[in-house]
């Protein structure tokens, strides 16, 4: 058995198709269909139902799929753990976050570049809490930046980075916002751009809402908080958005950020990775980096207006 074959069967799994499957692994579409062939053979078990088209994997193909994927980060945990013994950490580290805390991410990675300049890092920063973790269990990814539940499972390792808050962004001169602060009931009643109910940030919102007695009513949904701030551009909405939004862009000229109050929310966001043991050294790396970052006084300073 090649660590190959493994990574075709992953591929496969992951695209749900041999074409593009193949075209992930840099091979021919016969050449990962014939491997794939081969593994099945060597273990004695149908892996992939086929027909016309791409079916899914056997019920054999799926539980091997999850071997596959530990075997195949425990090979990349060790080339990097040899790397790291011959001359500084090496490769790539892969990192999730979900939409909101795409304004911490740069707090670790930045630092975590400084130190470790031969690794690479890839960052996919408009993720679902559920899926950042799913791709950790799954070793898809290294680390995610995610809310922290009370009822993380234990295979899971956490270093709380910073409370998020949020503050209602609207057009400086919008006579319908309220003056220095607003309460989320008198904010549930502007017309509002939020993110999908999809999104765990949302999801937030709502419960802080219905805490209030009041459900927001939002005529315009998106996935991305970049685009809630170019909407309040637009002179006609208004959003709520997390305070570390205001360390990337600060307060747009033309807008105002108003502390949100009654009732006063915070929730934890912080640093996920695999609990087991070896980490792969680029995680082992970042879980140290973010317990000595003090990301949430970072996040406190605004750029000049």
């Amino acid at each position: 058995m090649l660590f190959r074959q493994l990574e075709y069967l992953v591929a496969l799994s992951r695209e749900r198709h041999f074409a593009r499957a193949a075209q992930a692994c840099h091979v021919s579409q016969p050449t990962l269909s014939e491997a794939i062939r081969k593994l099945e053979d060597e273990l004695d078990v149908p892996l992939v139902r086929r027909g016309r088209t791409y079916e899914g994997l056997t019920p054999e193909g799926e539980r091997i799929v999850l071997r596959a994927r530990r075997l195949l980060a425990d090979r990349d945990a060790l080339r990097a753990e040899v790397g790291a013994l011959r001359g500084g950490l090496s490769g790539r580290l892969r990192i999730g976050a979900v939409p909101t805390a795409s304004g911490a991410v740069a707090q670790l990675t930045g630092p975590f570049c400084t130190e470790h300049p031969l690794v690479t890092v890839a960052v996919t920063a408009d993720l679902r809490a559920e899926d950042i973790l799913r791709q950790v269990r799954e070793f898809e990814l290294d680390a995610g930046i995610t809310y922290l539940p009370a009822d993380l499972p234990e295979s899971f390792l956490a270093v709380p980075l910073y409370r998020e808050r949020y503050v209602l962004l609207t057009d400086a001169a919008d006579s319908l916002a309220p003056g220095a602060s607003a309460t989320w009931a008198e904010v549930s009643r502007l017309p509002l751009c939020l993110l999908t109910e999809a999104m765990q940030g949302r999801r937030v919102l709502d419960e802080v809402f219905a805490e209030a007695g009041v459900r927001p009513e939002p005529r315009v949904e998106t996935d991305s908080v970049a685009a809630l701030f170019a909407h309040v551009r637009a002179g006609r909405w208004a959003s709520v958005v997390p305070h570390t939004w205001l360390h990337v862009f600060g307060v747009p000229h033309g807008m105002r950020a108003v502390p949100m109050t009654e009732p006063d929310r915070t929730v934890p966001l912080g640093l996920v990775v695999a609990a087991r043991e070896p980490r792969s050294a680029p995680a082992r790396a970042l879980v140290e980096l973010a317990r000595r970052t003090d990301v949430a006084a970072a996040l406190e300073r605004l750029p000049e207006d």
